[in-house]
């Protein structure tokens, strides 16, 4: 398993704590990152996603919301929810993650944290994402 990954998983598992207990994103990945074994470029990657993630989560929540249609944002599996905003992130806000990744990336924690369903949701969800027309063109 890639550093990335793992940095991922988390941020998968602090926004799970920021849904349940909203506070500082920093203070929950100083919580998770004592145990994480990640080093500190992995850190880092972990510390900006959970931030873009917080950051712009208004916007993200309402791209998800928009493009599963008939579904109530909060009718979504909560893990679905997290792993999609997380991957709406580097989509949106971090270019230097090639789309495919973001997709692969987020189909793979649903299949490790949520069901075989799920993994076919967000990746519907995703790829309607990444057709949008007011994306920069990157693959």
């Amino acid at each position: 398993m890639t550093g990335r990954r793992r940095a991922r998983e988390m941020v998968l598992k602090g926004l799970y704590a920021y849904e349940v207990y909203p506070r500082d994103g920093n203070e929950i990945l100083d919580d998770l990152a004592a145990d994480s074994g990640l080093d500190k470029d992995h850190l880092q990657f972990a510390r900006r996603l959970m931030e873009t993630v917080i950051a712009n989560l208004p916007f993200i929540d309402t791209e998800i919301a928009r493009l599963a249609e008939n579904w109530d944002l909060d009718r979504i599996a909560v893990i679905d929810r997290i792993i999609l905003r997380i991957a709406f992130a580097e989509i949106h806000f971090m270019p230097d993650i090639p789309f495919k990744v973001a997709i692969n990336e987020a189909i793979d924690l649903a299949k490790e944290y949520s069901t075989l369903e799920s993994s076919s949701f967000v990746n519907g969800i995703l790829d309607a994402a990444i057709s949008g027309p007011s994306l920069p063109d990157r693959q």
